[in-house]
């Protein structure tokens, strides 16, 4: 416009005015190095693009990373909780094999104690059956000294009557015979 007004022969003091105005606006946007118009439908532009890069780009991006923060978040969360359910399996397992440690300790203990009630039980026993032993051969002992007191009794008068029938060179009857072995019987028993 500057152009053509100055391109004009007659020129109006009011429509100077006008120019000037506008020269001086443009004046110092033009100090600026730049266009008032273009500097405006770039503005307006820039102000398009953005609105359209905010809701096509920026406005799903910022939903996606709500949601990759919510489900990182999840993740995190869950991860503890693991890590809890793992520390109290692991306390549960510890606490599992300290109560069988206490467990085996108590049958040991108590196998130990059935081990010594049952080898008291077995000396009882033993010697009960060595006094059962002993007391069995004192009798088998009675019966054969009996035995062999009669035996001996029983040689003893054989060996009386043998030397009284040398010494008398007679033979007794058997009646004489039997009353002389009770007799020696008799003197030989206390």
């Amino acid at each position: 416009m500057k152009s053509f007004l100055n391109n004009m022969p007659n020129t109006n003091i009011e429509t100077h005015t006008v120019v000037e105005t506008e020269n001086t606006d443009q004046g110092v946007l033009a100090s600026l190095g730049l266009n008032g118009q273009l500097f405006t439908f770039q503005l307006i532009n820039f102000a398009v693009v953005a609105v359209i890069i905010w809701f096509l780009i920026l406005k799903p991006l910022t939903k996606k990373l709500a949601e990759r923060e919510k489900m990182i978040d999840e993740s995190i969360e869950n991860s503890k909780k693991v890590q809890e359910n793992l520390t109290k399996a692991e306390r549960d397992y510890q606490k599992k094999i300290d109560d069988a440690k206490a467990a085996a300790g108590q049958i040991l203990d108590n196998a130990a104690a059935d081990g010594k009630k049952t080898g008291e039980q077995l000396k009882v026993q033993a010697r009960k059956e060595i006094e059962n032993l002993v007391d069995q051969a004192k009798r088998n002992i009675q019966i054969e000294e009996k035995e062999m007191v009669v035996k001996l009794k029983s040689e003893t008068a054989s060996l009386i009557v043998a030397a009284l029938e040398k010494i008398l060179e007679e033979k007794v009857d058997e009646k004489k015979d039997k009353q002389l072995i009770e007799s020696a019987i008799k003197k030989l028993t206390p």
